[in-house]
């Protein structure tokens, strides 16, 4: 019922009994039914009287009191909840448990670990270096088996120093023992141990190993560990304290009182002439692994890797790509599929083909094209005639690397470009064929001044790299009769200032040595005067091709070479299948195209 009618049952003498709990009114009428109402918020001063006058029996309930516990957690909230501000600050800035880059954290190692499950590469992922696989296939039976190793009282290395140029696949090679073996693979580059403060270094060591004890048996790989391994005292100003401690902590670690059985260290870095003489100590990093840049048959066997991951591939004679990329790393043949493949997704294409390949090959050696770039006629007949002086002389001199392609298409920063590729891989260079190089070299300068009368800047690259190399031939070669074998410059001293020749000759060797250089160059000038000067009727073809077409490839050059007319441009389509070969590993310097 409502208050009023409430209020007149009241007063009517209708209800029985009342509990009153607030304001709310519950009871009970003498004919025995039930009721609830509501009293007002506004205060009824009759009410209690109008009840006892009625002889209503009126009763009340306590208000409920609040529990210890909950007196004490009210009050105690606004501590609890400064704790836990301050606790959520501390673990964000690295001083919690979660905490690894913060600065309450700089003694904790910066190692990423890869657990066994998480690393997918294994031997046959990583090609061109089967040299440096066979010599960690030991550590990888050791860590599978380490009871064969030691029963006989063998020991498995301790660390694995992996030396070779970037981009040969040192990283991919430690991955790959971690994922023969299917152990924990720690991951840190040498520069994450250095810090501004004093010790941090050698506290991330700690911790690291700490951790690699835990998940023994496993690896550690410390990338460009040159950063922390150097020859200590060798700093400019005596020497570097902080790196010191850190390479000290590292060789204990490594090898101390304490043993770390189950824990191998590969390293890897392009400077081991510059590590401690500790670090590579017998019981430290007693195995240096070579991974050199991969010989043709190497890149052949990489290319085939890289190109399983293509969906569909056309026409491709690996064998074409592999002779035409010497000095290529593993990085670089896998930047040159991805270039090709990016060309034919530019194309609308539903495969990848030879066109791509040679199109990106020469994008990655020559730089884009800049087909924008609009050069007068004069300009475009001058540097055909310079490019053809190259070509030619190369062609006709004996022992040279065959011209692979000739263009006047300005790419990078050159206006054209003549490209040689060697039949094979060269490991060594030799007299003969340098001064055919510095003939070469001059070629372009030489036709220049032969066909159009005139001198350009075009050369001065070339006469850089002409007067570069003859020098070498002199005072580091010993490839002067007159000079004989002796070096007259050295270049391996090191300065704050970077790399500075140290001469230790007098002024008057000094003079015959200058005097020896402007020989050989004068007599290679020479050289490819005359070659042109009897060859001028081909250079004419050549140079008419080139204003046509812009580019002329090796067959177009043969048949200058050979008096004929030249056969239009095709697109080259290899017949060869793909096909996976073995390889032996070596180093081949990269092709210096000449540019004009």
């Amino acid at each position: 019922m409502n208050y009023s009618e409430f209020v007149s049952a009241v007063n009517a003498g209708q209800i029985k009994q009342v509990t009153i709990d607030g304001e709310k009114i519950t009871g009970e009428k003498k004919n025995g039914s039930g009721f609830e109402t509501i009293r007002p918020a506004v205060q009824d001063p009759e009410l209690m009287p109008g009840l006892i006058k009625n002889n209503v029996v009126v009763e009340g309930t306590a208000p409920q009191r609040q529990g210890v516990l909950m007196q004490l957690l009210v009050a105690s909230f606004p501590v609890l909840l400064i704790i836990l501000l301050f606790m959520f600050f501390m673990r964000n800035m690295g001083g919690g448990t979660g905490g690894k880059n913060g600065p309450m954290s700089f003694g904790k190692s910066k190692a990423k670990m890869l657990a066994e499950d998480q690393i997918k590469i294994n031997f046959q992922d990583v090609a061109g270096c089967d040299e440096a696989k066979q010599e960690v296939v030991e550590i990888v039976d050791f860590l599978k088996d380490p009871t064969k190793f030691k029963r006989l009282g063998a020991s498995i290395p301790r660390g694995v120093l992996m030396v070779g140029p970037p981009g040969t696949g040192k990283t991919l090679l430690a991955k790959a023992i971690a994922g023969e073996a299917k152990v924990p693979f720690f991951s840190i580059s040498g520069s994450d141990f250095v810090e501004m403060f004093v010790g941090v270094g050698a506290s991330r060591v700690r911790d690291m190993f700490e951790q690699a004890k835990r998940h023994a048996p496993c690896i550690i790989f410390i990338d460009e560990i040159d950063a922390v391994g150097r020859h200590r005292g060798s700093g400019t100003g005596g020497g570097h304290d902080e790196r010191e401690q850190t390479l000290n902590q590292m060789l204990v670690e490594m090898d101390g009182f304490e043993g770390n059985e189950g824990i191998i260290v590969i390293a890897a870095t392009n400077r081991a002439d510059v590590l401690d003489k500790a670090l590579l100590r017998p019981g430290r990093f007693d195995r240096q692994v070579m991974v050199g840049l991969p010989d043709i048959n190497g890149r052949e066997q990489i290319l085939a890797v890289h190109l399983k991951k293509l969906p569909s591939v056309t026409g491709v004679d690996l064998k074409v790509l592999a002779r035409g990329t010497p000095g290529f790393s593993g990085a670089e043949l896998a930047n040159l599929v991805n270039e090709a493949a990016l060309f034919a997704a530019r194309r609308n294409k539903n495969t990848v083909d030879m066109h791509d390949f040679e199109d990106a090959k020469d994008k990655i050696y020559m730089g884009p094209e800049r087909k924008s770039m609009v050069l007068r006629e004069e300009e475009r007949r001058a540097t055909a005639y310079h490019e053809a002086g190259h070509a030619i002389v190369a062609e006709v001199l004996p022992g040279t690397d065959p011209v692979h392609k000739v263009t006047i298409m300005p790419r990078g920063w050159a206006l054209g470009v003549t490209w040689q590729l060697p039949e094979q891989d060269n490991v060594s260079h030799y007299k003969h064929k340098m001064l055919n190089e510095l003939a070469i070299l001059f070629g372009g300068r030489i036709a220049e001044e032969i066909f159009i009368n005139q001198q350009s800047t075009g050369a001065s690259n070339d006469f850089e790299r002409a007067t570069k190399m003859a020098r070498s031939m002199v005072t580091k070669y010993g490839m002067s009769e007159k000079m004989g074998v002796m070096v007259y410059e050295d270049d391996s001293q090191q300065s704050f200032l970077g790399s500075v020749a140290s001469r230790t000759i007098s002024e008057a060797t000094q003079q015959q040595v200058d005097a020896e250089v402007r020989r050989i160059l004068d007599e290679q000038y020479k050289v490819a005067w005359d070659i042109l000067e009897q060859n001028k009727d081909k250079a004419h073809v050549m140079v008419k091709a080139l204003m046509e077409w812009e580019t002329v490839d090796r067959d177009q050059v043969l048949d200058i070479m050979a008096g004929h007319e030249p056969r239009p441009p095709k697109v080259y389509v290899a017949e060869n299948p793909i096909v996976d070969v073995v390889q032996n590993n070596s180093s081949t310097p990269p092709p210096l195209p000449t540019a004009h």
